[in-house]
């Protein structure tokens, strides 16, 4: 009798000590709200992008053969530089972004290297859940932790593999084409009036990805 009293209260206390399985609700509901913070992210960067992009001028007026001539001085080439800078600046970054995608198309494995540092960032950091810690190999890392790991595989990956001194290299190459298009570009034809407001162009995709950041709840609970 006191034996199975004893087997009953025993069974009874390790039942109770049994851990108890987290809610699939709850994980169903995080992972759909970092989707769908993922997709807005995309979205409203999308929209950044087409809307920056409206701002472009011309390519035919970028590449007027007519209008080419050689500066005068050093001062007149920076000053052409500067005004064409002002007016071609969403063109000067369309052209900059055709070097650098060009350069890691050239290269798959940088490339995939990139791809793959920014989808640890979106995928670890950015977009998990913030009640739901990282757990790897049975050990739970806090967001500091995770940070801190993924900028320091960011510093590896940029200065100390070859994805640093290509990314430098197409930089330093689309700057120079932007810099010679900008010095013999003569710019007396161009209506520097015509410009966009300030906050526009450039600056409202500057923004606009801001914004798009922001609306992350997981990644704005972390800042």
């Amino acid at each position: 009798m006191s034996m199975s009293m004893s087997m009953s209260s025993s069974s009874s206390s390790s039942s109770s000590t049994l851990p108890t399985s987290s809610n699939p609700h709850s994980q169903s509901a995080s992972a759909a709200s970092a989707v769908a913070s993922l997709r807005a992210f995309l979205s409203r960067l999308s929209s950044s992008a087409r809307r920056a992009l409206s701002g472009r001028r011309p390519w035919a007026e970028l590449l007027d053969r007519s209008a080419f001539s050689r500066p005068q001085s050093v001062s007149d080439a920076a000053s052409r530089v500067r005004r064409n800078a002002s007016y071609f600046r969403v063109n000067y970054l369309a052209l900059l972004a055709l070097v650098l995608a060009l350069s890691l198309l050239s290269h798959p494995f940088s490339l995939l290297t990139l791809l793959s540092l920014l989808a640890a960032w979106l995928l670890l950091y950015a977009f998990r859940p913030a009640d739901q810690p990282l757990v790897l190999l049975g050990r739970a890392f806090s967001d500091r932790e995770t940070l801190a790991a993924l900028s320091l595989l960011t510093v590896v990956v940029v200065f100390l593999t070859s994805v640093g001194s290509l990314l430098v290299s197409a930089s330093m190459v689309g700057l120079a084409i932007v810099a010679a298009h900008g010095a013999f570009r003569d710019p007396e034809d161009l209506f520097m009036d015509e410009q966009d407001p300030a906050g526009s162009g450039l600056f409202s995709y500057i923004g606009g990805a801001a914004s798009a950041a922001a609306a992350a709840p997981s990644l704005a609970s972390r800042v």
